[in-house]
Parts: C-alpha cells; sequence; structure tokens
C-alpha cells in the first residue's frame, strides 16, 4: 500500500513573516531522490537576500516584541507551534520523504514527531532555566541570562526537518531571533515551518529561512556583524570554513559534524540483540546519519558467527520506493553522493577488503539513487574506508582481541562523536564507555536520546554542546549583576 503523492509547492524564501521571490528573481530545482525528477522550483538566495533577512532579524530582535515577551508567552507559542506540526505530520513527513529519499515510515513514525517534541521540550525547558543568586559580605550578586541576538543556524540535508527544530526550538525559546539555511538538496520540508509559525502567531521577523548556496547565503550568514550566535551541522570540512568566517566577527560557534563511530560487539553480548541494533545503526536513513555505527568491531572469538547473523540479516532489508510502507531502506540523496559511496566499495575492495553482501546499485530501479546494503569485512582500520566518512549504506567490520585492542582501534580515528558497546559485563560495559573518545556512548542500544542531556563529538566531529541547558548557556549572554547592600 502506498500513500498518494500531493501536489509540492514551489518554495519561497521566508522573511519577516512573509514567503518571497529573491531579490533576482533566480530559482533552483530540487529533485525526487527516488525518480530523479524535478520536485519543485525553489527560490535562490543571494548575498543582497541574506542581508536583507539578517537586518530584519536584528531590528526585529532590538523591537524586544520577541526578545523581552514574558518567557512564559515565548513558551505557548512555540508549544502551539508543537501541535500545528503534529497536526500536519502526514503531510510534512510525506514532504520530508520526497524530498530526501528516506522510508515514509521514518518520517511519519520518528523524524516529525520528534521535530514536535524538540519545539514543545524547549519551550517548556526555558520556564525553568535557574538564575543564580549569591551572597557575600556586603554585596549581593546574581546572574540573567539574555538572549544573544540574530543566530545564524546552517542545517544538513538527511534530516531537515528534525535538525531545523533542534536548532531553533532552543533559540527561540531564549528569545533570539533566527536565520536559517537549510541544504539545497531538501529544503521543502524546513521553509514549511513559516507557516506553522505564522499561523501560531511568532511575531514576523523572529523566524527568517533562507534556500539558496553555501557559498554566497552560508558565507553571509557566518560573517554579519550583526550575527551573534552560529550553529551548524554538518561535514568536517565546511565546519573549519564556519569556524574560520566566524571568527572574523569572534561570533560564537557550535559544530555539529562527521563521525565514524565504533560499534563494538564482545563475546558475551546478546547476539540476536546485537545483530538487530547494528543492522539499524548503519542502514537508518541509507547510512545517510553522522551518528552511524560504520566501523563494526567484533570480537575474534564470535567474529565468524556474528557475522554469518549479520549478512542474513542484512538479506532481509528491503530497498524500495520510499513511499511504500514495507521499505526499509530508500535511496541516498543524490546521483553524485550515490557515485561516492559506489566509489568507496570499490577503494575498500582494492584495499584489501572483503565483500560480504551489497556493494552495487539496485536493479530495477536505476532511475532513483538506490545502492544495496553493503558490508565490507576483515577490513584494517587503517584502510581509508575505515577512516573516512562515507555517509552511505556500508558498514566496515573489523576483528579485535582484547578490551584494550577494542578501545585502542575505536580510538584511532580523527572523528570523536558516538560510539555503542555491546556486553553483558556490566563493568566492562563502564569501563569501555569511559575510555572510548566520544561525546555520545551507547550501551546495547543506539540512537536513543534524552533531549536534558549534552550532544556533541569531539576532535574531527565538532566543538560545543547542544541539549538541555547546554543549549542555552550557548544561545545566551550570562550577565553578573553585583550590588551593594
Amino acid at each position: 500500500m502506498k500513500i498518494q503523492q500531493q501536489v509540492i509547492k514551489d518554495a519561497k524564501l521566508f522573511i519577516n513573516g512573509e514567503y518571497k521571490d529573491s531579490i533576482s528573481g533566480e530559482t533552483f530545482d530540487t529533485v525526487d531522490p527516488a525518480t530523479n525528477q524535478k520536485l519543485a522550483s525553489v527560490a535562490k538566495a543571494n548575498e543582497q537576500d541574506t542581508k536583507q533577512a539578517i537586518e530584519v532579524a536584528q531590528k526585529t530582535f532590538e523591537s524586544g516584541i520577541w526578545s523581552e515577551l514574558p518567557v512564559a508567552e515565548r513558551s505557548k507559542i512555540l508549544c502551539r507551534m508543537s501541535d500545528l506540526v503534529m497536526e500536519r505530520v502526514d503531510e510534512l513527513a510525506l514532504v520530508e520523504t520526497l524530498d530526501v529519499g528516506k522510508p515514509i515510515k521514518e518520517s511519519r513514525g520518528f523524524d516529525i514527531p520528534r521535530a514536535a517534541s524538540n519545539l514543545r521540550f524547549f519551550a517548556e525547558m526555558a520556564n525553568y532555566i535557574n538564575h543564580e543568586h549569591y551572597d557575600q559580605s556586603r554585596f549581593m550578586s546574581y546572574s540573567k541570562y539574555a538572549p544573544a541576538g540574530v543566530t545564524s543556524l546552517i542545517i544538513p540535508w538527511n534530516l531537515p526537518f528534525m535538525q531545523m527544530t533542534w536548532k531553533a526550538s532552543a533559540a527561540l525559546a531564549a528569545g533570539n531571533t533566527v536565520v536559517v539555511k537549510p541544504a539545497s538538496y531538501t529544503p521543502l520540508s524546513a521553509v514549511m515551518l513559516g507557516e506553522i509559525a505564522n499561523e501560531a502567531g511568532l511575531p514576523p521577523g523572529v523566524l527568517n529561512i533562507l534556500t539558496g548556496p553555501g557559498g554566497t547565503v552560508g558565507t553571509t550568514m557566518t560573517t554579519h556583524p550583526h550575527v551573534r550566535r552560529i550553529s551548524f551541522v554538518g561535514e568536517s570540512t565546511t565546519g573549519k570554513t564556519v569556524m574560520q568566517n566566524a571568527a572574523s566577527q569572534l561570533i560564537p560557534v557550535s559544530l555539529e559534524l562527521g563521525g565514524k563511530s565504533a560499534n563494538i560487539v564482545f563475546e558475551d553480548a546478546d547476539i540476536e540483540e546485537a545483530v538487530a541494533g547494528s543492522i539499524e545503526a548503519i542502514f537508518r536513513n541509507q547510512g545517510e546519519i553522522c551518528l552511524a555505527g560504520s566501523r563494526l568491531l567484533v570480537q575474534e572469538s564470535i567474529y565468524d558467527l556474528f557475522l554469518d547473523e549479520f549478512v542474513n540479516a542484512v538479506k532481509k532489508i528491503k530497498v524500495g520506493d520510499p513511499l511504500n510502507e514495507e521499505t526499509d531502506m530508500g535511496a541516498l540523496v543524490s546521483k553524485s553522493h550515490l557515485e561516492t559511496v559506489e566509489k568507496y566499495v570499490q577503494i575498500g575492495l582494492e584495499e584489501g577488503a572483503k565483500l560480504a553482501i551489497g556493494g552495487k546499485r539496485i536493479v530495477g530501479l536505476e532511475e532513483g539513487n538506490f545502492f544495496e546494503p553493503t558490508v565490507l569485512y576483515d577490513v584494517d582500520n587503517k584502510m581509508r574506508v575505515a577512516q573516512e566518512e562515507i555517509f552511505g549504506p556500508v558498514l566496515t567490520v573489523i576483528p579485535f582481541k582484547t578490551e584494550e585492542d577494542a578501545i585502542r582501534i575505536a580510538n584511532d580515528s580523527i572523528y570523536g562523536l558516538a560510539g555503542v558497546v555491546w556486553t553483558n559485563d556490566l563493568r566492562r560495559a563502564h569501563r569501555v564507555a569511559a575510555k572510548v573518545n566520544a561525546g555520545l556512548l551507547w550501551i546495547n542500544c543506539w540512537y536513543y536520546r534524552d533531549l536534558r542531556t549534552p550532544f556533541g563529538g569531539s576532535k574531527a566531529s565538532g566543538i560545543g554542546r547542544e541539549g538541555g541547558r547546554h543549549s542555552f548557556e550557548f544561545y545566551t549572554e550570562a550577565k553578573t549583576i553585583t550590588m551593594k547592600l
């Protein structure tokens, strides 16, 4: 059973509460990765459009219509936006699936509901951010956490609506005005948040959404003197450019970048549970997730058994039409990305890795960007396929002997985003989790998130943490006021 496609709207810029064409009138196309057919025309913002949006955000911030609105009132509006997202969950999920290529059951079952949760969580938490107060002798000091100002948010293409709300919800709840640039590959769901904001009563100019190339829009968003915070999610090399741009204006940055996470399976693990979790960790969203457990480290004593069980499970993955309710894995986001993934498999084989399953485009689905779930085994951690982020459905399987061996391999990476440990030994679980150099570790599970906890990575995986109070610390300016008694 398939969901019927609805008419997809052309996308315009959302500035000062209104949808408008770009100043130049230029547009670009977004395509359906499952067919490579055009979905919609999208307004192509340039430097002038971007400056206009930032100026609007600055004037709105200075007006106090949002930044000085009582927190409880801001919270009500953001909670209303959360409700509206869920009222439109089917529509938003459909647009997300058509634009990204991901299975509809993921869009509707997780991505859009999580976006609604983002809005409600930060809206409600804003009411409980504690101000500090200290008495000392004849003086009393207290702190205030004031909104920072205009915030630039640059969002990736793999989870566009969810990632957009993850950033915007906290920034808005803190009282900032926001300018967002969704990825050019996947702009359609992001621009729809403007409609939701208007219906919920968000004042014009508080949220602005720009579609266009990173080289112009993104550069202006990360160098403009009115911008006081930048949060970027994307590839590590681009993250370095964002940081360099921000340095010109001393703008604080939060960077969520790439990953090559180690998924470690010890001999005492529950094999069935570890196989199921490891399948999810690499093939969910076609492997286009920075948190993917793309390096599977398996203890030698169970290596052959685990690999056999894993390959048998991979054979059951249904790849196909993202709108089919039974599809487990959809299409990669673009032709160029499909070619990149394909090249990495070839590189791995040339390096000496062995192919257990997959490695090719899907026969019969050549019109789209479909690639088989792929397992490369007997991989050496020094190989490029074990060191470089492929960002696709390609797993590298690496054997290890001892606990110390596993930790060494896991940490032998430029990245430090996430990791997974599968074991029934409680002491070992906590030892390994403590020693693996990553910002997030899961034990006997993957991808579960409590929004109160810090999210982020180390090394080439990023700078800073967001989530819970950490988001509010980033999107605000702390001010200490001391009074003589």
